[in-house]
């Protein structure tokens, strides 16, 4: 005899299941980095979870990838990289939720592996406090809760198994005889995700944004220079439509540094402190030094990372105090030969003892553009030295000069690769015409910016294909600091496509035109532009 079974309907749709477990990960890691971002806003920034494992992984960036992204990126580097981080965690959320779905104990392991790992991060930070790793660990917990929550309202994960058959606590599933609602686990996860994100942006906004910093910063009245800067004379600039302002305004000037939250330093608990090969150790706090005799200059600043013909330089007027009066109180030992100055965020540089020491305009800026410095330049005191790249020498928020010696100490870059003392290359800049324009036949301006820090510009020649070189129009000389304009007229240009290139003069002589990438010393080349003439 023949036993009858009663045919029991086998749900078709495991892997749409699977798809609402990813979404369900997702949903909870968003809470989980909100949860995070909102409990930083009590232990410091640094130790929000996503700026924790963002700030370890640039730590751990070799120089040619640091490299590849500034090049790929310039000024939108952190953009990249949150957005970066951002689908990488979305993708193990999602994976988490899958596997959650599956085997519970799977996906609670890979969500606290996760939290520890962003735990381990806050923790080993530069600045880390007593309770770097709660935020972690806070948001782990929330991302735990939200994750069971939304699979409760899942069918259990093992394959076959029928939707009203038993479930075992182990895969947190729906009630045993009734379909999930579907529409309403959807709901749950937007309003989760929602969560999330609201708790993110909030969070942020309330720990870059303190008040209290940017409300001291506001109140701030300078002090007059004992020394203002001499004004530029009136021919600075070149007067050609699309070069670059002589001035660069401070809402265009370039950023690089590594860090991913911009510090938030309030002046009254300032210090910086002068200490290592010295006779004396020096502390000086806010008030002493807008109590110095502070003084203006002009200076052109270049990142180490700006391709040949890139905008990553920038000129300003800065104020400040020299550096050499400090290290003076402080007297370095004879042996010393270089600075290792470091930021309230643990970023350090290498700086020549002799560049801040000799008669050069080496400050610890506390304004540009005749304002105090704005957070993300480095309020309240930032390094400014000139003739050397920034990642040797423009050290913002800065808290601490290190005298020592070059084979003592190691720098942040300089351990990834990078050269220790790193002068700026003179370099020239095609402005006009930009790459691709078209240009009528006949006379057709060129102009654009050169720059030699510390040792000036004295010539600028442009080349058309394979010509002879060709002496361009200097602007005004604004100083041996600064960057220059100049301008050509190429006459009788001809009708086709042609290539022209630049090059400037220093005293020693004509730049380079071999070619050389920004690692472990600037880049090196003549900018060339490509145009067609109609």
């Amino acid at each position: 005899m023949t036993r009858a079974v009663a045919d029991v309907p086998v749900r078709p749709s495991a892997r749409a299941d699977d798809v609402r477990a990813a979404c369900a990960g997702v949903a909870a890691g968003a809470l989980t980095v909100g949860a995070g971002a909102l409990v930083a806003v009590v232990t410091g920034p640094s130790s929000d979870p996503l700026v924790a494992v963002g700030a370890a992984f640039v730590d751990a960036t070799p120089g040619w990838l640091k490299d590849l992204a500034v090049a790929a990126f310039g000024t939108a580097d952190k953009l990249a990289l949150g957005v970066g981080q951002a689908l990488v965690l979305a993708a193990l959320a999602a994976t988490g939720g899958v596997l959650a779905r599956r085997r519970w104990s799977a996906g609670a392991v890979l969500v606290v592996a996760l939290g520890g790992v962003a735990a381990l991060a806050a923790t080993t930070r530069p600045d880390a406090g007593t309770w770097a790793a709660a935020p972690s660990l806070v948001g782990a917990a929330a991302g735990l809760w939200a994750l069971q929550a939304l699979l409760r309202r899942l069918p259990p994960g093992r394959p076959g198994v029928p939707d009203a058959a038993p479930v075992d606590a182990e895969h947190d599933a729906a009630p045993t005889g009734r379909r999930p609602d579907r529409r309403a686990f959807l709901r749950l996860s937007a309003l989760v995700a929602s969560a999330g994100v609201v708790a993110t942006v909030a969070g942020r906004v309330v720990a870059t944004g303190q008040r209290g910093v940017q409300n001291v910063r506001a109140a701030l009245r300078l002090p007059a220079p004992a020394r203002p800067a001499p004004a530029p004379p009136t021919d600075v600039e070149v007067g050609v439509a699309g070069v670059e302002p002589w001035a660069t305004p401070v809402a265009e000037f370039y950023r690089i540094d590594t860090a991913l939250v911009v510090p938030q330093v309030d002046p009254a608990g300032w210090r910086l402190r002068v200490h290592g090969l010295v006779e004396r150790e020096v502390e000086i706090g806010w008030d002493e030094l807008l109590a110095s005799d502070l003084v203006e200059a002009w200076v052109t600043l270049a990142c180490v990372s700006n391709p040949v013909g890139g905008d990553l330089v920038g000129n300003q007027r800065w104020l400040g105090l020299p550096v050499r009066e400090v290290l003076a109180r402080a007297v370095p030992t004879s042996d010393a030969d270089m600075v290792l100055s470091r930021s309230v965020d643990g970023f350090t540089a290498s700086t020549p003892l002799e560049a801040l020491t000799d008669d050069r305009d080496a400050l610890l800026a506390i304004a540009m553009d005749g304002e105090p410095l704005p957070p993300e330049h480095g309020f309240p005191v930032r390094m400014v030295v000139p003739g050397l790249y920034g990642y040797v020498s423009a050290t913002k928020w800065v808290t601490e000069l290190e005298v020592t010696r070059f084979d003592r100490a190691e720098a942040y870059w300089t351990v990834r690769g990078w050269s220790e003392r790193g002068p700026v290359k003179t370099q020239s800049r095609l402005e006009v015409p930009r790459p691709g324009d078209t240009v009528g036949a006949g006379d057709v301006v060129v102009a654009g910016t050169a720059w030699a820090q510390h040792r000036g510009v004295e010539r600028v020649q442009v080349r058309v294909d394979d010509g002879p070189w060709q002496e361009a129009d200097l602007a005004a000389d604004a100083g041996i600091d600064t960057w220059r304009q100049w301008r050509w007229t190429w006459r009788g240009a001809a009708p086709g496509e042609h290539l022209l290139a630049v090059r400037a003069w220093d005293p020693d002589g004509p730049q380079t035109g071999v070619p050389a990438g920004a690692v472990p010393d600037g880049a090196a080349g003549y900018d060339t532009v490509r145009v067609v003439v109609a």
